[in-house]
């Protein structure tokens, strides 16, 4: 089990699991989960982990079938601007490596923003915190767990 799973189980929420034969080659861990899950990709998200203000790290949940935008994420958060975190930042902060970043069971509580698409959907699949691993759950459960704000994170 992943710490992903373990706090959601601890919560006792409503979730399934998902587990497909991840290939090390791809280019697009999200897409290649919803393929090989053969699920809507809208309903998948992937973990972003951006730095504010040069500051604070924060998480952005958004569809696989976009682009986290810098400027949307940093209103959410109160800042002025956001970037990519660096990959060892990111590794450091949540404990897990990238194309397999969970915005559950993190080392360290970040703040997150869930993409408010997600709201469109009864459940979402998420990184269960491995690549070939998601975890699917209901929105507002995922904002409860993270203590997650809903809010506009991409453009159309």
């Amino acid at each position: 089990m992943t710490p992903g799973i373990n706090a959601v189980r601890k919560a006792n929420m409503a979730h399934s699991i998902h587990e497909y034969d991840h290939d090390p080659s791809t280019e697009s861990y999200g897409t290649e989960a919803a393929e090989k899950m053969a699920v809507d990709s809208a309903r998948v998200f992937k973990t972003l982990v951006v730095a504010i203000d040069g500051k604070e790290l924060a998480v952005g949940v958004v569809p696989v079938t976009t682009m986290l935008n810098m400027k949307l994420i940093a209103r959410a958060a109160s800042g002025k601007k956001a970037a990519m975190a660096d990959k060892q930042s990111v590794q450091r902060s949540t404990g897990y490596v990238l194309g397999g970043v969970s915005p559950l069971g993190q080392k360290r509580k970040l703040r997150t923003f869930i993409d408010a698409s997600a709201r469109s959907f009864t459940t979402i699949f998420v990184s269960a915190g491995r690549r070939g691993l998601e975890i699917e759950l209901a929105p507002d459960d995922l904002a409860r767990l993270t203590g997650g704000t809903f809010a506009p994170l991409h453009q159309e």
